[in-house]
């Protein structure tokens, strides 16, 4: 269904569509705010506490069969 989305003219008219609609002054700010998203995002995922382990059948002490 999305094979070939991102050829490169699809890409250059995406970026000439936003350039009409935003225009050439907030695209820099558009890209620092997506810029910091991502770092705050990166930074995020960083800082977050690891996991439990998950139980499995190995969990817990041996039986005795």
């Amino acid at each position: 269904m999305f094979e070939g989305l991102f050829q490169p003219m699809h890409l250059l008219i995406l970026v000439g569509v936003i350039l009409l609609f935003l225009g050439p002054r907030k695209l820099p700010e558009l890209g620092k705010g997506l810029g910091e998203g991502i770092r705050a995002l990166k930074q995020g995922l960083r800082d977050a506490p690891a996991p439990p382990p998950a139980a499995g059948p190995s969990a817990g002490p041996p039986r005795n069969t």
